[in-house]
């Protein structure tokens, strides 16, 4: 697959809709995140990490933050969509909530911006 652009040409105009719309509000919180890959899956990147992909599937869109913690910790705040280990579903009639979303992408960049922080090591103390 692509680049977010060539995936989302060859969709239905309501999941494209849907899709590009998670996009969006995920490119709010991140601006600075770009069109890549994830586990295969176009997904924006940030800072070399897969922040986020969005995909239709065969009977719903699924939102894939790369992260099972992630998932759990924003759960609540999808009361009455599925979700899974490391997946989020919808319909395109039934949009995820935009505060949601933005929680969502939030956690997921500041996970990537944790790992991406080297543990600080004590310098090693000179000989004799």
């Amino acid at each position: 697959m692509g680049t977010i652009d060539d995936y989302l040409a060859d969709l239905d105009p309501a999941s494209r809709d849907a899709i590009e719309h998670v996009y969006a509000v995920a490119r709010t919180v991140v601006p600075d995140a770009e069109q890549g890959k994830g586990y295969g899956m176009p997904a924006l990147v940030y800072r070399g990490k897969s922040l986020i992909a969005v995909m239709r599937a065969k009977t719903h869109i699924g939102v894939y933050p790369f992260s099972a913690d992630v998932v759990a910790a924003v759960a609540p705040q999808f009361a009455g969509f599925s979700l899974d280990k490391g997946t989020i579903r919808f319909q395109p009639d039934e949009p995820l909530p935009d505060e949601a979303v933005v929680q969502l992408v939030e956690l997921r960049r500041a996970q990537i911006d944790a790992a991406g922080k080297a543990p600080a090591t004590k310098a090693p103390a000179p000989p004799g």
